[in-house]
Protein backbone atom coordinates (compact mmCIF):
# COMPACT_ATOMS: atom_id res chain seq x y z
CA UNK A 1 0.00 0.00 0.00
CA UNK A 2 1.48 3.43 -0.94
CA UNK A 3 3.15 5.11 2.01
CA UNK A 4 1.60 8.52 1.23
CA UNK A 5 -2.00 7.29 1.60
CA UNK A 6 -1.43 4.03 3.44
CA UNK A 7 -2.06 5.52 6.86
CA UNK A 8 -5.53 6.66 5.76
CA UNK A 9 -6.68 3.26 4.54
CA UNK A 10 -4.78 0.74 6.69
CA UNK A 11 -3.51 0.41 10.24
CA UNK A 12 0.16 0.19 11.13
CA UNK A 13 -0.44 -3.17 12.79
CA UNK A 14 -1.94 -4.70 9.64
CA UNK A 15 0.68 -3.12 7.39
CA UNK A 16 3.35 -4.74 9.55
CA UNK A 17 1.64 -8.15 9.36
CA UNK A 18 1.65 -8.00 5.56
CA UNK A 19 4.96 -6.26 5.07
CA UNK A 20 7.58 -7.89 2.83
CA UNK A 21 9.71 -8.69 5.85
CA UNK A 22 6.78 -10.31 7.68
CA UNK A 23 5.92 -12.36 4.59
CA UNK A 24 9.50 -13.63 4.31
CA UNK A 25 9.56 -14.36 8.04
CA UNK A 26 6.38 -16.41 7.72
CA UNK A 27 8.01 -18.50 4.99
CA UNK A 28 11.06 -18.95 7.19
CA UNK A 29 8.84 -19.96 10.10
CA UNK A 30 7.53 -22.75 7.89
CA UNK A 31 11.05 -23.88 7.02
CA UNK A 32 12.13 -23.82 10.66
CA UNK A 33 9.09 -25.83 11.72
CA UNK A 34 9.53 -28.29 8.86
CA UNK A 35 13.11 -29.03 9.87
CA UNK A 36 12.11 -29.33 13.52
CA UNK A 37 9.28 -31.74 12.65
CA UNK A 38 11.51 -33.90 10.49
CA UNK A 39 14.13 -34.07 13.21
CA UNK A 40 11.49 -35.01 15.79
CA UNK A 41 10.39 -38.02 13.73
CA UNK A 42 14.03 -38.92 13.00
CA UNK A 43 13.75 -38.27 9.27
CA UNK A 44 16.78 -35.95 9.35
CA UNK A 45 19.71 -35.74 11.80
CA UNK A 46 18.87 -34.00 15.07
CA UNK A 47 21.73 -31.56 14.49
CA UNK A 48 20.24 -30.33 11.21
CA UNK A 49 17.23 -28.69 12.79
CA UNK A 50 19.04 -26.12 14.95
CA UNK A 51 21.45 -25.36 12.11
CA UNK A 52 18.50 -24.54 9.83
CA UNK A 53 16.54 -22.75 12.56
CA UNK A 54 19.51 -20.46 13.26
CA UNK A 55 19.22 -18.98 9.77
CA UNK A 56 15.43 -18.58 9.74
CA UNK A 57 15.46 -14.89 10.50
CA UNK A 58 14.23 -12.47 7.85
CA UNK A 59 16.71 -9.83 9.02
CA UNK A 60 19.51 -12.01 7.64
CA UNK A 61 18.22 -11.85 4.06
CA UNK A 62 18.38 -9.28 1.27
CA UNK A 63 14.70 -8.67 0.56
CA UNK A 64 15.49 -6.58 -2.49
CA UNK A 65 17.48 -9.42 -4.04
CA UNK A 66 14.72 -11.91 -3.31
CA UNK A 67 12.18 -9.57 -4.91
CA UNK A 68 14.30 -9.21 -8.04
CA UNK A 69 14.84 -12.96 -8.31
CA UNK A 70 11.11 -13.59 -7.83
CA UNK A 71 10.57 -12.00 -11.24
CA UNK A 72 12.24 -14.94 -12.97
CA UNK A 73 11.56 -17.67 -10.40
CA UNK A 74 7.79 -17.09 -10.41
CA UNK A 75 7.39 -17.02 -6.63
CA UNK A 76 9.41 -15.71 -3.67
CA UNK A 77 9.85 -19.10 -2.02
CA UNK A 78 12.32 -20.35 -4.65
CA UNK A 79 14.97 -17.61 -4.24
CA UNK A 80 14.41 -17.53 -0.48
CA UNK A 81 15.00 -21.28 -0.12
CA UNK A 82 18.11 -20.99 -2.24
CA UNK A 83 19.40 -18.18 -0.06
CA UNK A 84 18.48 -20.08 3.12
CA UNK A 85 20.27 -23.20 1.92
CA UNK A 86 23.37 -21.17 1.15
CA UNK A 87 23.36 -19.57 4.59
CA UNK A 88 22.92 -22.92 6.35
CA UNK A 89 25.76 -24.39 4.28
CA UNK A 90 28.19 -21.76 5.52
CA UNK A 91 27.85 -23.19 9.04
CA UNK A 92 26.84 -26.79 8.40
CA UNK A 93 27.12 -28.22 4.90
CA UNK A 94 25.46 -31.46 5.92
CA UNK A 95 22.43 -29.68 7.42
CA UNK A 96 21.99 -27.69 4.22
CA UNK A 97 21.02 -30.91 2.45
CA UNK A 98 17.79 -31.04 4.47
CA UNK A 99 16.45 -27.53 3.89
CA UNK A 100 12.89 -27.69 2.48
CA UNK A 101 13.06 -31.48 2.25
CA UNK A 102 9.91 -33.00 0.71
CA UNK A 103 8.05 -29.72 0.51
CA UNK A 104 7.04 -27.54 -2.42
CA UNK A 105 7.01 -23.77 -2.80
CA UNK A 106 3.26 -23.61 -2.34
CA UNK A 107 3.53 -25.42 0.99
CA UNK A 108 5.75 -22.65 2.30
CA UNK A 109 3.81 -19.80 0.72
CA UNK A 110 0.35 -21.01 1.74
CA UNK A 111 1.36 -21.93 5.28
CA UNK A 112 3.17 -18.63 5.59
CA UNK A 113 0.00 -16.86 4.46
CA UNK A 114 -2.02 -18.80 7.04
CA UNK A 115 0.34 -17.64 9.79
CA UNK A 116 -0.14 -14.05 8.64
CA UNK A 117 -3.91 -14.46 8.43
CA UNK A 118 -4.11 -15.82 11.98
CA UNK A 119 -2.31 -12.71 13.21
CA UNK A 120 -4.54 -10.52 11.05
CA UNK A 121 -7.72 -12.11 12.40
CA UNK A 122 -6.48 -11.52 15.95
CA UNK A 123 -6.25 -7.80 15.17
CA UNK A 124 -9.66 -7.78 13.50
CA UNK A 125 -11.26 -9.67 16.37
CA UNK A 126 -9.81 -7.33 19.00
CA UNK A 127 -11.03 -4.24 17.15
CA UNK A 128 -14.46 -5.80 16.58
CA UNK A 129 -14.73 -6.34 20.34
CA UNK A 130 -13.77 -2.74 20.96
CA UNK A 131 -16.32 -1.53 18.41
CA UNK A 132 -19.05 -3.71 19.92
CA UNK A 133 -18.43 -2.28 23.37
CA UNK A 134 -18.64 1.27 22.05
CA UNK A 135 -21.85 0.49 20.18
CA UNK A 136 -23.35 -1.12 23.27
CA UNK A 137 -22.60 1.99 25.34
CA UNK A 138 -24.03 4.27 22.64
CA UNK A 139 -27.17 2.14 22.35
CA UNK A 140 -27.82 2.34 26.07
CA UNK A 141 -27.08 6.06 26.24
CA UNK A 142 -29.52 6.93 23.45
CA UNK A 143 -32.18 4.26 23.89
CA UNK A 144 -34.81 7.01 24.34
CA UNK A 145 -33.31 9.72 22.12
CA UNK A 146 -35.92 10.31 19.43
CA UNK A 147 -35.11 11.12 15.83
CA UNK A 148 -36.76 10.76 12.47
CA UNK A 149 -36.48 7.37 10.89
CA UNK A 150 -35.63 7.80 7.22
CA UNK A 151 -36.59 5.57 4.31
CA UNK A 152 -35.47 6.29 0.74
CA UNK A 153 -33.68 9.34 2.23
CA UNK A 154 -36.99 10.90 3.35
CA UNK A 155 -38.38 11.25 6.86
CA UNK A 156 -40.58 8.24 7.60
CA UNK A 157 -41.75 7.67 11.20
CA UNK A 158 -40.05 8.35 14.55
CA UNK A 159 -37.46 5.93 15.90
CA UNK A 160 -34.81 6.31 18.57
CA UNK A 161 -31.14 6.80 17.95
CA UNK A 162 -30.51 3.86 20.26
CA UNK A 163 -32.52 1.66 17.90
CA UNK A 164 -30.43 2.78 14.93
CA UNK A 165 -27.21 2.02 16.81
CA UNK A 166 -28.62 -1.31 18.02
CA UNK A 167 -28.97 -2.29 14.37
CA UNK A 168 -25.28 -1.53 13.87
CA UNK A 169 -24.39 -3.51 17.00
CA UNK A 170 -26.45 -6.52 15.98
CA UNK A 171 -24.66 -6.68 12.62
CA UNK A 172 -21.22 -6.30 14.22
CA UNK A 173 -21.97 -9.13 16.63
CA UNK A 174 -22.75 -11.37 13.64
CA UNK A 175 -19.40 -10.46 12.14
CA UNK A 176 -17.67 -11.32 15.41
CA UNK A 177 -19.26 -14.78 15.20
CA UNK A 178 -18.11 -15.15 11.60
CA UNK A 179 -14.53 -14.19 12.41
CA UNK A 180 -14.40 -16.60 15.35
CA UNK A 181 -15.76 -19.41 13.18
CA UNK A 182 -13.37 -18.51 10.38
CA UNK A 183 -10.31 -19.05 12.55
CA UNK A 184 -10.94 -22.81 12.84
CA UNK A 185 -11.23 -23.12 9.05
CA UNK A 186 -8.17 -21.08 8.06
CA UNK A 187 -5.70 -22.02 10.83
CA UNK A 188 -4.53 -25.18 9.07
CA UNK A 189 -1.13 -26.15 7.73
CA UNK A 190 -0.51 -26.65 4.01
CA UNK A 191 1.82 -29.57 3.34
CA UNK A 192 1.50 -31.84 0.35
CA UNK A 193 4.74 -31.81 -1.58
CA UNK A 194 4.95 -31.69 -5.35
CA UNK A 195 1.46 -32.94 -6.24
CA UNK A 196 -0.20 -33.28 -2.85
CA UNK A 197 0.81 -36.88 -2.12
CA UNK A 198 3.86 -36.33 0.17
CA UNK A 199 5.57 -39.03 -1.86
CA UNK A 200 9.06 -37.63 -1.25
CA UNK A 201 8.94 -38.38 2.49
CA UNK A 202 7.90 -42.00 2.31
CA UNK A 203 6.28 -43.72 5.26
CA UNK A 204 7.03 -40.86 7.65
CA UNK A 205 5.21 -38.24 5.62
CA UNK A 206 2.01 -38.12 7.68
CA UNK A 207 4.01 -38.08 10.92
CA UNK A 208 5.99 -35.12 9.57
CA UNK A 209 2.77 -33.35 8.55
CA UNK A 210 1.20 -33.80 11.99
CA UNK A 211 4.36 -32.70 13.78
CA UNK A 212 4.75 -29.70 11.45
CA UNK A 213 1.21 -28.57 12.32
CA UNK A 214 2.03 -28.98 16.01
CA UNK A 215 5.20 -26.93 15.65
CA UNK A 216 3.26 -24.08 14.04
CA UNK A 217 0.25 -24.32 16.41
CA UNK A 218 -1.99 -25.04 13.43
CA UNK A 219 -4.43 -27.84 12.69
CA UNK A 220 -3.69 -30.62 10.24
CA UNK A 221 -6.33 -30.87 7.50
CA UNK A 222 -7.47 -34.20 6.16
CA UNK A 223 -5.77 -33.57 2.82
CA UNK A 224 -3.48 -30.93 1.28
CA UNK A 225 -5.46 -28.09 -0.29
CA UNK A 226 -3.15 -26.68 -2.97
CA UNK A 227 -5.86 -26.21 -5.60
CA UNK A 228 -8.85 -25.93 -3.26
CA UNK A 229 -9.02 -22.27 -2.29
CA UNK A 230 -12.26 -22.10 -0.33
CA UNK A 231 -10.35 -21.42 2.88
CA UNK A 232 -8.65 -18.26 1.67
CA UNK A 233 -11.78 -17.22 -0.24
CA UNK A 234 -13.64 -17.63 3.06
CA UNK A 235 -11.37 -15.03 4.62
CA UNK A 236 -11.99 -12.68 1.72
CA UNK A 237 -15.78 -13.03 1.76
CA UNK A 238 -16.00 -12.75 5.54
CA UNK A 239 -13.99 -9.54 5.54
CA UNK A 240 -15.97 -8.34 2.53
CA UNK A 241 -19.21 -8.71 4.50
CA UNK A 242 -17.64 -6.87 7.43
CA UNK A 243 -16.52 -3.97 5.25
CA UNK A 244 -20.02 -3.77 3.79
CA UNK A 245 -21.50 -3.27 7.26
CA UNK A 246 -18.81 -0.73 8.16
CA UNK A 247 -19.70 1.10 4.95
CA UNK A 248 -23.37 1.16 5.99
CA UNK A 249 -22.43 2.69 9.34
CA UNK A 250 -20.18 5.22 7.61
CA UNK A 251 -22.95 6.14 5.19
CA UNK A 252 -25.38 6.72 8.05
CA UNK A 253 -22.91 8.86 9.98
CA UNK A 254 -21.99 10.93 6.94
CA UNK A 255 -25.66 11.59 6.22
CA UNK A 256 -26.29 12.56 9.83
CA UNK A 257 -23.35 15.01 9.53
CA UNK A 258 -24.88 16.87 6.57
CA UNK A 259 -25.36 20.56 7.32
CA UNK A 260 -29.11 20.34 6.82
CA UNK A 261 -29.35 17.37 9.21
CA UNK A 262 -26.53 17.96 11.73
CA UNK A 263 -27.65 15.28 14.20
CA UNK A 264 -24.36 13.46 14.79
CA UNK A 265 -20.71 14.08 14.00
CA UNK A 266 -17.37 12.33 13.85
CA UNK A 267 -15.15 13.38 16.77
CA UNK A 268 -13.59 16.80 16.31
CA UNK A 269 -9.83 17.14 16.53
CA UNK A 270 -7.35 19.80 15.48
CA UNK A 271 -6.54 19.38 11.79
CA UNK A 272 -9.26 16.79 11.24
CA UNK A 273 -11.88 17.19 8.51
CA UNK A 274 -10.90 20.66 7.42
CA UNK A 275 -10.78 22.18 3.95
CA UNK A 276 -7.82 23.71 2.11
CA UNK A 277 -9.97 26.71 1.19
CA UNK A 278 -13.18 26.76 3.29
CA UNK A 279 -12.44 27.44 6.96
CA UNK A 280 -15.95 26.51 8.11
CA UNK A 281 -15.90 22.92 6.78
CA UNK A 282 -16.10 19.86 9.03
CA UNK A 283 -15.77 16.98 6.63
CA UNK A 284 -16.42 13.32 7.49
CA UNK A 285 -12.86 11.98 7.21
CA UNK A 286 -13.34 8.49 8.65
CA UNK A 287 -16.59 7.95 6.77
CA UNK A 288 -14.83 8.81 3.52
CA UNK A 289 -12.05 6.29 4.19
CA UNK A 290 -14.51 3.56 5.18
CA UNK A 291 -16.72 4.18 2.16
CA UNK A 292 -13.66 4.07 -0.09
CA UNK A 293 -12.85 0.65 1.36
CA UNK A 294 -16.46 -0.46 0.86
CA UNK A 295 -16.13 0.49 -2.81
CA UNK A 296 -12.78 -1.25 -3.32
CA UNK A 297 -13.21 -4.48 -1.36
CA UNK A 298 -16.10 -6.08 -3.31
CA UNK A 299 -14.01 -6.15 -6.48
CA UNK A 300 -11.12 -7.72 -4.59
CA UNK A 301 -13.45 -10.33 -3.12
CA UNK A 302 -14.66 -11.10 -6.62
CA UNK A 303 -11.05 -11.67 -7.67
CA UNK A 304 -10.61 -14.16 -4.82
CA UNK A 305 -13.77 -16.00 -5.85
CA UNK A 306 -12.68 -16.13 -9.47
CA UNK A 307 -9.27 -17.44 -8.36
CA UNK A 308 -10.94 -20.51 -6.85
CA UNK A 309 -11.27 -22.13 -10.27
CA UNK A 310 -7.83 -23.75 -10.44
CA UNK A 311 -6.40 -26.43 -12.68
CA UNK A 312 -5.82 -29.99 -11.51
CA UNK A 313 -3.39 -30.26 -8.57
CA UNK A 314 -1.82 -26.78 -8.85
CA UNK A 315 -3.36 -23.63 -10.27
CA UNK A 316 -1.84 -21.42 -12.97
CA UNK A 317 -2.51 -17.76 -12.34
CA UNK A 318 -5.39 -18.18 -9.92
CA UNK A 319 -3.10 -18.95 -6.99
CA UNK A 320 -0.81 -16.10 -8.00
CA UNK A 321 -3.75 -13.69 -8.15
CA UNK A 322 -4.30 -14.19 -4.42
CA UNK A 323 -0.87 -12.99 -3.31
CA UNK A 324 -1.60 -9.27 -3.40
CA UNK A 325 -5.39 -9.40 -3.40
CA UNK A 326 -6.02 -11.02 -0.02
CA UNK A 327 -3.50 -8.88 1.89
CA UNK A 328 -5.12 -5.77 0.41
CA UNK A 329 -8.54 -6.93 1.60
CA UNK A 330 -7.09 -7.44 5.10
CA UNK A 331 -5.44 -4.01 5.03
CA UNK A 332 -8.60 -2.22 3.89
CA UNK A 333 -10.80 -4.11 6.37
CA UNK A 334 -8.50 -3.29 9.27
CA UNK A 335 -8.32 0.36 8.26
CA UNK A 336 -12.08 0.68 7.86
CA UNK A 337 -12.62 -1.03 11.20
CA UNK A 338 -10.16 1.24 13.00
CA UNK A 339 -11.85 4.33 11.52
CA UNK A 340 -15.24 3.04 12.64
CA UNK A 341 -14.00 2.39 16.18
CA UNK A 342 -12.62 5.93 16.35
CA UNK A 343 -15.89 7.37 15.06
CA UNK A 344 -18.21 5.46 17.39
CA UNK A 345 -16.07 5.94 20.49
CA UNK A 346 -16.03 9.71 19.92
CA UNK A 347 -19.35 10.23 18.16
CA UNK A 348 -20.92 13.59 18.99
CA UNK A 349 -24.71 13.31 19.15
CA UNK A 350 -26.94 16.40 19.05
CA UNK A 351 -30.16 15.14 20.64
CA UNK A 352 -31.73 18.60 20.55
CA UNK A 353 -31.22 18.79 16.81
CA UNK A 354 -32.82 15.40 16.41
CA UNK A 355 -35.88 16.72 18.23
CA UNK A 356 -35.92 19.86 16.08
CA UNK A 357 -35.73 17.81 12.89
CA UNK A 358 -38.72 15.75 14.00
CA UNK A 359 -40.75 18.97 13.83
CA UNK A 360 -39.58 19.96 10.33
CA UNK A 361 -42.55 18.33 8.60
CA UNK A 362 -45.11 20.00 10.88
CA UNK A 363 -46.47 16.67 12.05
CA UNK A 364 -46.18 14.61 8.86
CA UNK A 365 -43.65 12.31 10.53
CA UNK A 366 -46.52 10.83 12.56
CA UNK A 367 -49.20 10.93 9.86
CA UNK A 368 -49.22 7.13 9.84
CA UNK A 369 -50.25 7.11 13.50
CA UNK A 370 -53.36 9.12 12.63
CA UNK A 371 -54.21 6.86 9.70
CA UNK A 372 -53.81 3.75 11.86
CA UNK A 373 -56.11 5.25 14.52
CA UNK A 374 -58.74 6.11 11.91
CA UNK A 375 -58.62 2.74 10.16
CA UNK A 376 -60.93 0.86 12.58
CA UNK A 377 -63.46 3.68 12.27
CA UNK A 378 -63.64 4.21 8.51
CA UNK A 379 -61.57 1.41 6.98
CA UNK A 380 -57.87 1.25 6.24
CA UNK A 381 -58.03 2.43 2.63
CA UNK A 382 -60.32 5.37 3.39
CA UNK A 383 -58.25 6.37 6.42
CA UNK A 384 -55.11 6.38 4.27
CA UNK A 385 -56.82 8.54 1.65
CA UNK A 386 -58.05 11.06 4.26
CA UNK A 387 -54.69 11.47 5.96
CA UNK A 388 -52.82 11.49 2.64
CA UNK A 389 -55.01 14.37 1.42
CA UNK A 390 -54.53 16.21 4.72
CA UNK A 391 -50.75 15.70 4.46
CA UNK A 392 -50.74 17.10 0.93
CA UNK A 393 -52.69 20.15 2.05
CA UNK A 394 -50.31 20.64 4.97
CA UNK A 395 -47.38 20.78 2.56
CA UNK A 396 -49.13 23.00 0.02
CA UNK A 397 -50.42 25.44 2.64
CA UNK A 398 -47.25 25.22 4.79
CA UNK A 399 -49.45 24.68 7.83
CA UNK A 400 -49.20 22.12 10.63
CA UNK A 401 -50.89 18.79 9.93
CA UNK A 402 -52.89 19.27 13.13
CA UNK A 403 -54.49 22.39 11.71
CA UNK A 404 -55.58 20.57 8.56
CA UNK A 405 -56.86 17.59 10.55
CA UNK A 406 -58.91 19.90 12.76
CA UNK A 407 -60.66 21.05 9.58
CA UNK A 408 -61.27 17.53 8.26
CA UNK A 409 -64.80 16.29 9.11
CA UNK A 410 -64.00 12.59 9.07
CA UNK A 411 -61.16 13.16 11.52
CA UNK A 412 -63.17 15.35 13.83
CA UNK A 413 -66.03 12.83 13.81
CA UNK A 414 -63.87 9.98 15.06
CA UNK A 415 -60.89 11.44 16.92
CA UNK A 416 -60.97 13.81 19.89
CA UNK A 417 -58.54 16.64 20.51
CA UNK A 418 -56.87 14.50 23.16
CA UNK A 419 -56.57 11.68 20.63
CA UNK A 420 -54.83 13.99 18.17
CA UNK A 421 -52.54 15.40 20.86
CA UNK A 422 -51.36 11.89 21.63
CA UNK A 423 -51.17 10.70 18.04
CA UNK A 424 -49.18 13.71 16.87
CA UNK A 425 -46.60 13.38 19.66
CA UNK A 426 -43.57 11.55 18.14
CA UNK A 427 -42.64 10.10 21.52
CA UNK A 428 -45.84 8.01 21.42
CA UNK A 429 -45.00 6.42 18.07
CA UNK A 430 -41.65 4.68 18.41
CA UNK A 431 -43.32 1.28 18.49
CA UNK A 432 -41.31 -1.54 20.04
CA UNK A 433 -38.02 0.34 19.92
CA UNK A 434 -37.27 -0.29 23.60
CA UNK A 435 -38.11 -3.98 23.41
CA UNK A 436 -36.01 -4.43 20.28
CA UNK A 437 -33.07 -2.64 21.88
CA UNK A 438 -33.36 -4.88 24.93
CA UNK A 439 -33.31 -7.96 22.71
CA UNK A 440 -30.14 -6.82 20.93
CA UNK A 441 -28.39 -5.98 24.20
CA UNK A 442 -29.38 -9.31 25.73
CA UNK A 443 -28.09 -11.20 22.69
CA UNK A 444 -24.89 -9.15 22.80
CA UNK A 445 -24.24 -9.99 26.43
CA UNK A 446 -24.84 -13.65 25.68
Amino acid sequence: MPRLTGALFATEAMQEIFSDRARIQALLDFERALAAAQARVALIPATASPAISKQCNAALFDLGAIARETHDAGNPAIPLIQALTARVATDDADAARFVHLGATSQDAIDTGLVLQLVRALNVIEDDLGRLARALMDLTRQHANTQLAGRTLLQQATPITFGLKVAGWLDAIDRHRDRVRDLRSRIAVVQFGGAAGTLAALGDKSLDVAATLAEELHLELPEIPWHAHRDRVADVATTLGLLVGTLGKIARDVSLLMQTEVAEAFEPAEAGRGGSSTMPHKRNPVSAAAVLAAAIRVPGLVATMLMAMVQEHERGLGGWHAEWETLPEICLLAAGALAHTVQTIEGLEVDAARMTDNLALTRGLVVAEAVAIALAPKIGKLRAHEVVERASRLSVEQKTPLRQVLDATPEVQMHLTAADLDRLLDPSHYTGQAQALIARVLAAHRT
